[in-house]
């Protein structure tokens, strides 16, 4: 039988005192930031006076998380950099270069396959990992240094290293107040107390319920959150979902069927295939102005309203790139869970 999505359980005092667990974690997001930088702040001062004064030859972030290092560092760093997601290092790394690694909860067996290649070719390595995890016990070497994070959180991990990159001159400036301050506004703007007329995570909650949802974002980071986003709705509701470039969502846009306007959306629709609900077009705009951005943009929500296609926007235009992208991140999620709610899958 199909889910029914029941927008009045966002509103439900029961319903979401039984998701309290969900959106608490959500909530707490920015003290997880905080926690973590205070926590690695001796690791982060004892690994900059450890750093050789010369530049490497080039920075491998390696392991399944290096694509969210990739998004910040690659348009900024000074030396060749690499995201390694793969098993192992590239062939050519050496004790010329350093390799980082975020390792959240720290039990990836490839993340510490990569570590102790990386030891064992000589490199610099630094982690980010559980100090009593199996990423942490292969984290044994001359020039290795352990960040201790202790909250499994990608995110709030991510900023310790970017962090520390920063102060070592290979990457930019990382706040993790900033990023912390961001996501508590999230918070406030998507709290469960909020009602569904003030509160946007909400109210795209309401417009993913019925809807094939196409995730995109301009800016590099933007298309990070984007995928990060589809992967927590698809979650939520065990649906298809899309994130992508703009090349690739316009197809899919342009191929929407006509809006039926006679169809009854309260008729019996249990029977009816997935394949049928439109598309629904989420744009995650943190401000960027770079020229290729405003034409994709234009071009993606310019054949929506030609196909009659639903824009929802997720927006955050100020701060850090970083704290920008931790706003997209935490609006997208806040949006997850209240569709899991709607769907009655969230606390049951």
């Amino acid at each position: 039988m199909a889910e029914w999505f029941d927008e009045s359980r966002l509103d439900d005092g029961e319903a979401l005192a039984r998701a309290d667990a969900t959106l608490r974690s959500l909530a707490e997001a920015g003290s997880r930031v905080r926690r973590e930088a205070v926590a690695a702040a001796d690791a982060v001062d004892t690994a900059v006076a450890l750093t050789r004064d010369d530049r490497p030859r080039a920075v491998i972030a390696a392991g399944p998380d290096s694509r969210l290092l990739r998004a910040v560092l690659e348009p900024a760093c000074p030396v060749p950099f690499v995201a390694w997601p793969n098993p192992g290092l590239p062939g050519w790394t050496g004790p010329l270069d350093v390799v980082v690694v975020l390792a959240p909860d720290g039990g990836d067996a490839g993340s510490a396959g990569a570590v102790a290649e990386a030891v064992r070719r000589g490199c610099q390595v630094v982690v980010a990992c559980p100090p009593d995890s199996l990423v942490a016990e292969h984290a044994v070497g001359r020039h290795t240094t352990v960040l201790p994070t202790t909250s499994r959180d990608q995110l709030a991990t991510a900023v310790v290293m970017l962090q520390l990159l920063a102060r070592v001159d290979l990457g930019p400036h990382a706040d993790p107040e900033e990023v912390a301050t961001a996501l508590d506004d999230v918070a406030v703007s998507c709290s469960p107390h909020r009602d569904l007329a003030v509160n946007p995570a909400k109210m795209v909650a309401i417009a993913l319920a019925d809807a094939t949802p196409l995730c995109w974002g301009g800016s590099v980071l933007a298309a990070r959150a984007a995928r990060r986003v589809s992967e927590a709705v698809r979650r939520a509701s065990g649906r298809t979902t899309v994130a992508g470039d703009a090349e690739h969502l316009l197809p899919l846009v342009a191929a929407a069927r006509p809006h039926d306007v006679f169809s009854d959306p309260f008729a019996d629709d249990d029977d009816a295939d997935p394949a049928d609900r439109r598309p629904m077009l989420l744009v995650l705009d943190d401000g960027a102005e770079d020229p290729a951005v405003t034409e994709q943009r234009g071009r993606l929500t310019a054949e929506a309203d030609e196909r009659g296609v639903r824009v929802e926007l997720l927006t955050c235009d100020t701060g850090s790139e970083l704290a920008r992208y931790a706003s997209l991140l935490g609006q997208g999620r806040y949006a997850a869970a209240y569709l899991a709610l709607g769907l009655g899958r969230l606390g049951r």
